[in-house]
């Protein structure tokens, strides 16, 4: 008989947590939601600046992370209050839990380490998994399901775009191939093959793992990720209070550069044409640019924890327009 695995437990290590806390600035009383849960480790400490009147409402779509931060939040009571949602509905959570508008928001994008590290998640290339790549896993579809259903141009465009894959085409038709001669491409393994005979011997010697940019592609393509920074940033800013902070840490070019955009948008005041003498718009700043320019990870956490080297934080204040 095989024995069975032991299911996997839930590890977050929280990245950039001191400056995390500085942007914040989690005081007694004041509600912080943090849109990104996983594990807790952020919103552990946050709730211990909170205590001992301030509250933390935490959200994520996965029931793994949700049942994970419960445990290991329990000591915090009512103080602390996690939700099963997503970026999409961050409104509607905001307006059930904290009508009045809340006092920080926070954002850790991308993928936890849980959910590469597991298999069942199927997010790795390194181990034969299934291709799921759902953080929810009530989504309707896999990743194996965007490769067995999707045309060449559309898979072609989800691995330019979303994982800035100079070989899109090539990997998109070799895909494609494999559909109509072998069937579909439902494996980690399969797809890695595929995808490096389908990059020349000497691309594949650069840049990292040759699959590492169309697996980040399929995941951001089956949860809609950019999509939901999007949606979230908006309506999360709508509940923010004057004064109010909000810091993001993203993890590649895509994610930032919609951060860095939608601070900089907000934090415009006059947005006429450069030809109008004066002001006619009447546009007043949102926001207030905390960070100039992104803060990194320091050398030494970079060592202790080196899936941190790729995470940039952006932070802003709520102003009273």
């Amino acid at each position: 008989m095989v024995p069975k695995k032991e299911k996997r437990k839930y590890v977050h290590l929280p990245v950039m947590v001191a400056e995390v806390l500085d942007y914040l600035e989690p005081v007694s009383g004041k509600i912080i939601v943090d849109a990104t849960l996983g594990g807790g480790g952020h919103a552990e400490a946050i709730l211990r600046r909170l205590l001992p009147a301030g509250k933390l409402i935490g959200i994520d779509r996965d029931r793994d992370a949700l049942q994970a931060s419960r445990e290991r939040l329990s000591g915090f009571g009512d103080h602390f209050l996690a939700v099963k949602a997503n970026f999409n509905t961050l409104a509607e959570v905001i307006g059930s839990f904290a009508p009045d508008g809340i006092d920080g928001l926070l954002f850790d994008l991308g993928v936890s380490s849980y959910q590469l590290d597991n298999e069942e998640r199927g997010f790795s290339y390194k181990e034969d998994v299934f291709l799921d790549m759902r953080m929810d896993r009530e989504l309707p579809k896999t990743a194996a399901d965007l490769l067995k259903e999707l045309p060449y141009g559309e898979l072609a465009k989800i691995f330019r775009i979303y994982g800035e894959e100079k070989w899109a085409g090539r990997i998109a038709s070799f895909i494609i191939e494999h559909r109509l001669k072998k069937g579909p491409v439902t494996g980690s393994k399969q797809l890695v093959e595929i995808i490096k005979r389908a990059i020349p011997a000497r691309a594949r010697r650069q840049g990292g793992h040759p699959a590492k940019r169309v697996f980040q592609a399929l995941r951001i393509a089956v949860n809609r990720e950019l999509e939901n920074i999007e949606i979230g940033l908006k309506q999360g800013m709508k509940g923010l209070r004057p004064g109010g902070r909000i810091v993001v840490i993203s993890y590649h070019s895509l994610e930032d550069r919609i951060v860095k955009n939608y601070f900089r948008d907000f934090s415009r005041k006059c947005v006429c044409p450069p030809s109008m003498p004066e002001c006619r718009c009447g546009k007043n700043s949102v926001l207030k640019i905390l960070t100039k320019k992104p803060r990194f990870p320091s050398p030494k956490e970079v060592e202790e924890n080196p899936r941190s080297r790729s995470a940039r934080l952006r932070a802003a204040e709520k102003l009273n327009a």
